[in-house]
């Protein structure tokens, strides 16, 4: 049984690091394998993106668009999902119906941010339905079912008339 100062990685599976600009014996003296001067022989030098004066590739590219760090990511359920999940059982239409809800019932996969409710398909069953957001074709459709939606996302302050 070997010792635990006696363990040793298996003869030939490691190499030795190589020491550069020890003298010309070494091979690997004087320019250190970086080739001669220059701004690439010098040491903390990142050129990433430089293409030797040509217009690098990032900046040819055309620019597309604007993505808000701070935007929020919704699950998005539609009235026929609702209607389908209700059918099949998986959700009591009696109860109040939130993110937790769906979630157990297999309606969404995460909660994300928040449930945005989408209007396509149509809604036979009356629900009280609690959402992040919802479109105004949902609204109308869940009001026109004899439901209750309650969304919980906060309203911008309207902008205030001038006098």
């Amino acid at each position: 049984m070997t010792k635990l100062n006696e363990l040793a990685p298996r003869e030939g599976s490691t190499k030795g690091r190589m020491r550069v600009g020890r003298g010309p014996g070494s091979g690997k003296g004087k320019t250190a394998g970086r080739g001669v001067k220059g701004q690439k022989a010098r040491s903390g030098v990142a050129v990433a993106g430089f293409e030797g004066g040509q217009m690098p590739l990032h900046m040819r590219m055309p620019k597309r668009g604007f993505k808000s760090r701070n935007r929020l990511d919704f699950a998005e359920v539609n009235l026929w999902r609702l209607e389908q999940a209700i059918a099949a059982g998986k959700l009591d239409a009696k109860k109040a119906i939130g993110a937790d809800e769906l979630l157990k019932a297999g309606v969404i996969r995460r909660a994300k941010d928040g449930v945005r409710l989408l209007g396509k398909g149509e809604l036979k069953t009356k629900l009280d339905l609690t959402v992040h957001s919802a479109s105004a074709s949902a609204r109308e459709a869940v009001e026109k079912a004899g439901g209750k939606l309650t969304v919980t996302k906060k309203e911008a302050p309207a902008a205030e008339a001038e006098a």
